[in-house]
C-alpha cells in the first residue's frame, strides 16, 4: 500500500508530524562499554540498572522503524587507536579532581572489553540486540555530540533527511548534547522518553523537559507506545523482521527496475535470478534493435550464478544489502579486474588488476554486474558517434544521437537493460546522453566519488557519474560511492561549512534558482527554448524564485574547456610519443581533435592564464551560490541545446559536438555537481516510411554549488515529481 505523505503523534508541547521518506532513527550510542558490566560506564562507578532496561523498548523503536522502511542511523562514541582525535580534556578533567575516587580508568586504558573507548575494540561494539543490518549507517564520534568531526550532516543530507526520531544512552550527555546539535543544523528532532536512559535517574526528566519547554525551544519528546501504533499504520504489507523463509509462490518479476520496486520484490520472495531470465530476454531482443549498447556482456550463466551466490550469503530477506540483486552496467573506461578496459581505443586497451574503488563498494553493497558499455573514445565527445564499436542511438528514435560519450551507459538505462550504470563526465558525458534517452545523469561534485581506476579523460576534471531511471536511485548510488580517498590526490573530504536544513514552513518548499540569460539559451532549437520555458513556469509553481543572475562566469568557464588549453590535458596522461605512434588507430574525429590540441602549440604562459581565469570564474560561482539571501540554491539550463541526428552529426561531427556543450562544460571548470531531469517531451516527424508521429525527450539539468549535492538533488526530485503528475 501507498505509505502516507506525513504521519502524526502525540508529544510535547504538541504533536509530531513527519514524513516517513525524509525521518530517520538515530540510535545513540547503544555499545558495550556503555551498557555491559565492566565496560566504560560501569568503570566510572555509574550504575546500569537504567540504561541496560532501555535496550528493549529500543529494540521495538528499531524493529517498527525498520518495518516501515525508515532510514536508520547508529553512534558509537569512541576514538582512534593512537588517541590523536582525543582531546586533552577528555582523558585529564576528571581523573584530576582533587576528590576523584572513581574516575581511575581512562580513554585507552585496558578494560575487560579490551581498551576503553577506542574503535576496533570489543567494548566499542553495538550491543548483539541493537546490531545494526545491511544498509544501515554507522557513524563513529570522538565526542558526545554526533555531529562533530564526522559525516553524519553528510549522510543525512544525502538521504533527504529533514526529520530526526531519536532514541539511546545517555539521556544527559551523548543524547541531548547529539539532539541540540541537530536542531542548530535545522532538523526537526523527537526524542522517545521510553528509549533513553541515563546513569542517574534524577536527570532524565530535567533533561527532557528541558527539550520540549518553552514550546519546543529543542525539540519534542513523545511516548514509545503511540509512536509504534502510528508506525505500525504503514508497515502492514511488509515481510516481517527475521522471516527467512520466502512465501510458498515467489512472486514473478514484474519488470519495475528500480532500485526501491527490486527490494520490494525480494524482500517479498522474488530470486534475483528471475529477473535476470527476463533482463536476459531483454538485452538480447534489444540487441537486435541496437547492436552497439555494449563492448563487453558477462554471460547469461555467469550472471545467475552471481546470483544464486548472492541469495546464499543473504538468505534473510528482512536483512538484504542496499543494492541486493540490482542489475547494473559500467562504462569501459572505468577498470574492472580481469577484464580488458578498452575505452573504445583498442590499442590503449589493458587488463587491470585490480578494479575501481567504486565499482568494488557496488558489488560489496549486492548489486550484480551486468556488462561493460560503449562509448565515444577516449571519453572524448557528446555525439555518441566516436566509436569503432558502433554508434548507439537514442532509445526514443534510432536516427537520432544517444549522446556521448558515455552513451552506452544511458541506452542501457534507457532501454530497460539495467537499473543504473556507472558512467563518467569530464564535460557532459553524462549529462548529455541522459537528455538524449530519457533517463537522470548525477554528476557529483568533482571528488566526491574517488576516479582511482577511471581512464583519464582530463585527469583534473573527470568525475564518476550516475546514470539511472530516477532521482531517488541516483541518490542512493552516489550515498554509497561516496566516500574519501586518500589515494586520490583529486578526492574531497566533507565540506567544511555546511548549510543547515530547513525541515518545517514555507522555507521547506521554497528555493532561489537562475537561469542562463536570454542571449545564452539563443542558441537552443525552437522545441528546447519552449519546454525550457515551460520548465522555469513549473519550478515557480513548485516554489522556485527566479533570481536574475550574472551568466558570464559559465559562458566564459565553457570556454575554456575547449577553446583554451584544458583540452591539451587529454593529451597529458598519455605517453610523449602516443599520438604518434597511434593515430592510424584512432577514430578519425579523434584523431583530427588530438592533432589540432598538438597544432595549437599551447605555452606554459597560457596554461597559467587559463588557470588563473578558472580560478576567478570559479570565485565569480561562489558567489552566485552564496549561503546568503543574495545566492541562488541551483542554476538551471537545458542539458543540451537541441538534439542531433546522427547524419547531422556525421556531416558535421566537431560543430555538432561543440554545440551540444554548450551548457555542460563549465561544469568540472567550476567545481559544480549538476543532474540531468527529464522534462517532457516533443514530437517530431516519422521516419521514411512510418507516417506516425514520434517523440523525442527533453531535459533540464540542475546545477548546485560544490559540494551542494544533496540540496541540489532534492529540488530536482520535486521536479520530477511535479513531472509524474
Amino acid at each position: 500500500m501507498a505509505s502516507p505523505t506525513t504521519l502524526s503523534v502525540d508529544a510535547k508541547p504538541y504533536p509530531y508530524v513527519f514524513s516517513p521518506a525524509h525521518t530517520a532513527l538515530l540510535v545513540i550510542d547503544m555499545q558495550r562499554d556503555f551498557l555491559l558490566p565492566n565496560g566504560f560506564g560501569e568503570i566510572q562507578g555509574s550504575s546500569l540498572g537504567a540504561v541496560q532496561a532501555s535496550i528493549s523498548p529500543v529494540k521495538k523503536l528499531l524493529d517498527a522503524c525498520r518495518q516501515a522502511r525508515l532510514a536508520i542511523f547508529h553512534t558509537r562514541e569512541g576514538h582512534k587507536p593512537d588517541l590523536s582525535d582525543c582531546p586533552s580534556s577528555k582523558l585529564i578533567r576528571q581523573n584530576a579532581s582533587p576528590d576523584n575516587k572513581q574516575h581511575l580508568n581512562v580513554v585507552g586504558d585496558i578494560g575487560d572489553m579490551g581498551r576503553l573507548l577506542v574503535r576496533g575494540e570489543a567494548g566499542h561494539d553495538i550491543v548483539d540486540e541493537l546490531r545494526p543490518l545491511p544498509g544501515e549507517v554507522v557513524i563513529d564520534k570522538p565526542g558526545r555530540g554526533a555531529f562533530w568531526n564526522t559525516t553524519l550532516m553528510d549522510k543525512l543530507k544525502a538521504k533527504a533527511i529533514t526529520h530526526l526520531l531519536m532514541c539511546g544512552v545517555t539521556t544527559e550527555c551523548c543524547f541531548a548534547t547529539t539532539l541540540r546539535e541537530a536542531n542548530d543544523r535545522g532538523f526537526e528532532c523527537c526524542g522517545i522518553e521510553e528509549a533513553t536512559a541515563g546513569y542517574n535517574d534524577s536527570f532524565k526528566c530535567p533533561t527532557l523537559d528541558m527539550i520540549h519547554w518553552s514550546e519546543g525551544l529543542f525539540g519534542f519528546i513523545a511516548s514509545l507506545q503511540p509512536l509504534l501504533k502510528t508506525l505500525a499504520s504503514i508497515t502492514s504489507d511488509t515481510v516481517a523482521l527475521g522471516a527467512r523463509t520466502p512465501p510458498q509462490t515467489p512472486p514473478t518479476f514484474d519488470g519495475d527496475l528500480t532500485i526501491s520496486a527490486l527490494q520490494n520484490s525480494y524482500r517479498k520472495g522474488l530470486s534475483p535470478a528471475t529477473m535476470l531470465e527476463v533482463l536476459f530476454d531483454r538485452i538480447v531482443k534489444y540487441k537486435q534493435t541496437d547492436p552497439a549498447v555494449w563492448i563487453h556482456l558477462e554471460t547469461k550463466a555467469s550472471v545467475l550464478e552471481k546470483a544464486r551466490e548472492l541469495e546464499a550469503r543473504w538468505p534473510d530477506r528482512t536483512k538484504l544489502p542496499p543494492l541486493f540483486g540490482v542489475p547494473f552496467s559500467v562504462k569501459d573506461s572505468i577498470n574492472i579486474a580481469g577484464l580488458p578496459t578498452t575505452t573504445a581505443c583498442p590499442p590503449l586497451a589493458h587488463v587491470p588488476p585490480k578494479s575501481s574503488p567504486a565499482y568494488e563498494i557496488l558489488l560489496q553493497e549486492g548489486a550484480i554486474f551486468i556488462g561493460k558499455t560503449n562509448l565515444d573514445q577516449l571519453s572524448t565527445g557528446l555525439t555518441g558517434c566516436r566509436s569503432p564499436f558502433g554508434i548507439p542511438r537514442s532509445v526514443f528514435n534510432p536516427h537520432y544521437i544517444s549522446g556521448g560519450s558515455s552513451s552506452g551507459s544511458c541506452v542501457s538505462v534507457g532501454a530497460g537493460l539495467v537499473s543504473f550504470s556507472i558512467a563518467t563526465d569530464t564535460a557532459g558525458s553524462g549529462r548529455v546522453p541522459s537528455g538524449f534517452n530519457g533517463v537522470v545523469g548525477f554528476k557529483p561534485t568533482r571528488g566526491l566519488i574517488t576516479c582511482q581506476g577511471v581512464t583519464p579523460a582530463c585527469l583534473s576534471l573527470d568525475c564518476i557519474a550516475i546514470i539511472t531511471g530516477n532521482i531517488t536511485d541516483a541518490r542512493t548510488v552516489w550515498d554509497l560511492c561516496a566516500s574519501h580517498d586518500e589515494d586520490d590526490p583529486y578526492s574531497k573530504i566533507a565540506a567544511p561549512m555546511q548549510r543547515h536544513v530547513n525541515s518545517t514552513g514555507p522555507q521547506a518548499v521554497s528555493f532561489k534558482f537562475g537561469i542562463p540569460s536570454p542571449q545564452s539559451l539563443a542558441i537552443c532549437s525552437r522545441e528546447y527554448r519552449r519546454l525550457f520555458d515551460d520548465a522555469a513556469k513549473r519550478l515557480q509553481l513548485l516554489g522556485g524564485h527566479l533570481i536574475p543572475i550574472d551568466w558570464s562566469p559559465f559562458e566564459q568557464a565553457g570556454k575554456l574547456m575547449y577553446e583554451g588549453t584544458f583540452v591539451s590535458e587529454r593529451l597529458a596522461s598519455l605517453p610523449d610519443d602516443w599520438l604518434v605512434k597511434n593515430r592510424h588507430h584512432l577514430h578519425p574525429v579523434i584523431k583530427d581533435v588530438f592533432e589540432s590540441v598538438v597544432a595549437r602549440h599551447s605555452t606554459a604562459v597560457e596554461a597559467y592564464r587559463d588557470l588563473q581565469a578558472k580560478a576567478l570564474y570559479t570565485r565569480q560561482a561562489e558567489q552566485i551560490f552564496a549561503y546568503s539571501s543574495l545566492g541562488v540554491d541551483v542554476v538551471v539550463v537545458p542539458t543540451a541545446p537541441t538534439h542531433w541526428t546522427v547524419e547531422e552529426v556525421l556531416a558535421d561531427p566537431i560543430a555538432t559536438n561543440s554545440v551540444l556543450g554548450e551548457f555542460s562544460h563549465f561544469g568540472n571548470v567550476l567545481d559544480l555537481c549538476a543532474v540531468a531531469v527529464p522534462a517532457g517531451t516533443y514530437p517530431v516527424p516519422g521516419s521514411s516510411g512510418n507516417t506516425r508521429e514520434q517523440h523525442l525527450p527533453f531535459s533540464v539539468t540542475f546545477l548546485g554549488g560544490s559540494r551542494s549535492d544533496a540540496e541540489t538533488l532534492e529540488i530536482a526530485r520535486r521536479f520530477e515529481k511535479s513531472m509524474d503528475k
